[in-house]
């Protein structure tokens, strides 16, 4: 009989129908609960997707169903550490989207429930599933790049604020403004195309500029999230920075939710002694080197549009089923929210902060 992994999803948002959406995809994948303190939405998804399973609004009960094997969080950032524990505690594998959680405390606390419960806990790191980036990621492998000592990445949008007012923009419960909510895509694609080095050092700056703009988005990325009229504008709406890594490597970052800039921009660019790379939305892809007579390369290979949040899910239900060596480590999703969290400390005092 072939092995069903049977998931509950945990906040039916616009993360929450997509992760459906991809579960639908995968063999051997069974949804057997849905819940949201709004049960309204978890019924419109049941019933859009065709499921047949209950609808709960306390993630608690959820827990307790014997048909569970494992949760899917998409909810607002400050639930996913509670939810996330309390999870791996009760026996069920955890995948949750990004960002990890909002302090350093909570992710060393993910990190041992999963250690002590013995079960799979991974987060949201879709942008290393993109075709662009698993051949790069092949080549630097391989040799051909070399020693891999700087780089740069961001994501930086025109106009492109989600959920103005509403969770988002509220520190309290996303933990911050755009390096917090973009942030963790980029710095995590750029690092482990790196070869995963360990963050010793960040310095950074951080700027609230829009907070009272009314330009409409022009970002298709900003539809996350409900915008609440008259609400809260306490996070920064832009963030650039630099870490230090313990090989002697370093990497430039930039993140925005506005900026006044010709168009919006996401990207990742690494500097090697043999190579080096331009990483634009996903696939679009440049590698630079020499041949053996010192003449300039520029490979441009043509990708294919695969979808990364199914890939990144398709890779936890093979982690979980089958075994795989799993891409992504609780450590990793500790040294994200360190690296994240010093930066907003660094802007706070002006200084570099060692971690």
């Amino acid at each position: 009989m072939d092995k069903t992994l049977r998931i509950g999803v945990i906040g039916i948002g616009g993360m929450g129908n997509h992760h459906i959406n991809s579960y639908q995809d995968i063999p051997n994948v069974e949804i057997v609960a849905l819940c949201d303190i709004v049960p309204e939405k978890a019924q419109k998804a049941k019933q859009n997707y065709h499921l047949d399973c209950p609808v709960e609004t306390d993630y608690n009960q959820l827990l307790k169903m014997e048909n569970l094997d494992a949760v899917d969080i998409n909810t607002p950032n400050y639930l996913h550490a509670p939810i996330a524990i309390a999870a791996l505690q009760a026996g069920k594998h955890v995948f949750c989207e990004k960002p990890d959680c909002i302090t350093v405390e909570q992710a060393l606390q993910m990190k041992e429930a999963a250690e002590q419960s013995g079960k799979v806990l991974m987060v949201m790191r879709n942008n290393r599933y993109y075709e662009g980036s698993t051949y790069v990621k092949k080549m630097i492998d391989e040799g051909k790049f070399g020693n891999i000592y700087a780089g740069r990445c961001g994501w930086i949008r025109r106009r492109g604020i989600p959920g103005k007012g509403g969770w988002f923009t509220t520190k309290e419960q996303s933990g911050g403004g755009p390096l917090i909510d973009l942030g963790v895509h980029m710095i995590d694609l750029a690092i482990w195309l790196m070869g995963n080095p360990t963050p010793v050092a960040v310095s950074g700056c951080t700027f609230t500029k829009f907070a009272n703009d009314t330009s409409k988005s022009d970002s298709i990325h900003a539809s996350f999230g409900e915008a609440k009229e008259g609400g809260t504008f306490d996070v920064e709406d832009l963030a650039m920075g630099f870490i230090r890594f313990d090989n002697g490597a370093c990497l430039q970052i930039e993140f925005s939710w506005a900026s006044n800039i010709p168009k919006e921009l996401k990207f990742v660019e690494l500097r090697g002694e043999k190579a080096g790379c331009q990483i634009h939305d996903s696939n679009d892809v440049t590698i630079s080197m020499e041949d053996e007579t010192g003449r300039q390369i520029d490979l441009m290979p043509k990708m294919s549009d695969l979808n990364g949040h199914g890939e990144n899910l398709k890779h936890f239900v093979d982690v979980v089923l089958n075994g795989a060596k799993p891409d992504f480590v609780p450590q990793q999703g500790v040294h994200m929210i360190q690296i994240l969290n010093a930066i907003y400390e660094s802007a706070k005092t002006g200084k570099e902060v060692q971690l």
